[in-house]
């Protein structure tokens, strides 16, 4: 099982890898088989940012439970 942490809009491997792009709160996520669940990404927020390379992305929980992938 690979872990990684969320820090203000950035993901950083919990295990040796990327140093932190920013300081602040950070949540650990569990990931199995390259898995994440939906309800540990959302669980305090509805908009979730993305940074992609040089592109952001937001990702939307609506309120029928529906994903939606914004640049």
């Amino acid at each position: 099982m690979s872990r990684h942490e969320h820090v203000r809009g950035h993901w950083r491997d919990l295990s040796g890898g990327a140093a932190d792009r920013e300081s602040g709160a950070a949540r650990a996520l569990p990931m199995v088989n390259a898995q994440l669940d939906s309800r540990d990404l959302f669980a305090s927020e509805r908009v979730i940012t993305i940074a992609h390379g040089d592109q952001v992305y937001q990702l939307r929980l609506t309120s029928q439970n529906k994903l939606i992938l914004t640049k």
